[in-house]
């Protein structure tokens, strides 16, 4: 029972561990946008891998939780990444200039609905960002979890 609190917890550690230790100071090479669409399959991959572990475990709602714990921070650090860096190269498209924080709070805040205010998308690159991520929220706060809590009751009977 320890491990199952533990290891969510670390999970979500060890991710913003490499978000803040990953080297983004690379100038802009054209291929940003392939980068994120890259990366949000990378989520996607890693859900379905998490729904047939689910599948797998003895213990089917711990493994629920830890798929939780891994893959909504894994696509909100994708779109933090993919904040900071348009941030980065195209100064301007935020309100204010983003730091990792700024980026990754912006995210967390657009993701839960809150939207204090304080950061905002100025230019149309970092709109359109923030429209796929809202609408890719929509999708993660509805099919991921009826699809996780689903693989979670059919595997415990």
């Amino acid at each position: 029972m320890t491990w199952a609190v533990v290891r969510p917890v670390a999970t979500v550690g060890v991710l913003l561990l490499v978000y803040y230790r990953l080297p983004m100071d690379q100038p802009e090479d054209g291929f940003t946008v392939l980068r994120l669409v890259a990366a949000l399959l990378l989520v996607g991959l890693v859900f379905w891998w998490q729904v047939r572990l689910i599948g797998r475990t003895e213990h089917p709602g711990w493994q629920g939780v830890q798929a939780l714990a891994l893959v909504i921070p894994l696509f909100l650090l994708v779109f933090a990444q993919a904040c900071f860096l348009l941030a980065r190269h195209q100064p301007g498209s935020f309100t204010v200039p983003l730091s990792r924080t700024d980026a990754l709070y912006f995210v967390v805040t657009v993701f839960a609905t809150v939207g204090f205010g304080d950061i905002a998308p100025v230019s149309a690159p970092a709109r359109v960002l923030v429209t796929l991520q809202m609408v890719l929220d929509l999708l993660v706060l509805g099919v991921a979890l009826k699809v996780i809590l689903a693989a979670v009751r059919r595997r415990s009977g």
